[in-house]
């Protein structure tokens, strides 16, 4: 069954891309990430741009609405995701919980719902 996990962090990442806590918060996120792709649960990951690029779409009454930013102002962002192919809860809970996002923010784990491909 496949896995979302959302990457969530209450300040975001370290801004200063030349700083040691930003080289080592990727070295973490490169030895996780390659963990879970020599154990064959890795489908896909990458961290997202910050909340300031988004843009929220609604329709309304056959309506397009286009907002500039996130669709909720909340403190936390979701600042990356991982999808994973995993047997069970218990194992995608298991590799969640080696992503570096776990320690200093949380990681929500998010069953994906299996649907066909169109035909």
């Amino acid at each position: 069954m496949k896995y979302l996990f959302l990457l969530h962090s209450p300040d975001g990442p370290p801004l200063d891309q030349a700083s040691v806590e930003y080289a080592d918060l990727f070295a973490a996120y490169a030895a996780a990430n390659a963990a879970m792709a020599e154990a064959g649960v890795l489908i896909d990951c990458g961290p997202l741009q910050p909340v300031s690029s988004a843009t929220t779409v609604r329709v309304r009454d056959d309506r397009t609405i286009l907002t500039d930013g996130p669709a909720a102002e909340i403190r936390e962002q979701v600042g990356g995701y991982t999808l994973a192919e995993c047997a069970d809860l218990d194992e995608a809970l298991k590799w969640a919980a080696t992503v570096p996002a776990a320690r200093t923010g949380w990681v929500e784990v998010r069953p994906v719902i299996a649907t066909r491909a169109p035909s």
